[in-house]
């Protein structure tokens, strides 16, 4: 089993997910949980997304962010 590496400081990374342009636009931010894992750990990455008020969607190995806090509705 690979051993997980959780930055000490998760701040840098966070930020720079969050400037991108598409976080910027309140477009959608796409992540693999495994990659999250490593970087920052999920509970970290939770709590970010809990905090900016945006939606955290989990499907496959793939988190999807919604970088925006208004409803939401899934269609299908």
């Amino acid at each position: 089993m690979p051993m997980i590496t959780v930055r000490p400081n998760p701040d840098p990374w966070l930020d720079q997910l969050f400037s991108t342009k598409s976080a910027q636009r309140g477009a959608v931010v796409r992540r693999s949980t495994a990659w999250v894992e490593r970087e920052v750990g999920h509970e970290t990455f939770q709590q970010e997304i809990r905090r900016r008020g945006y939606h955290l969607i989990r499907t496959a190995n793939q988190y999807i962010v919604i970088c925006q806090n208004g409803p939401i509705d899934i269609l299908l």
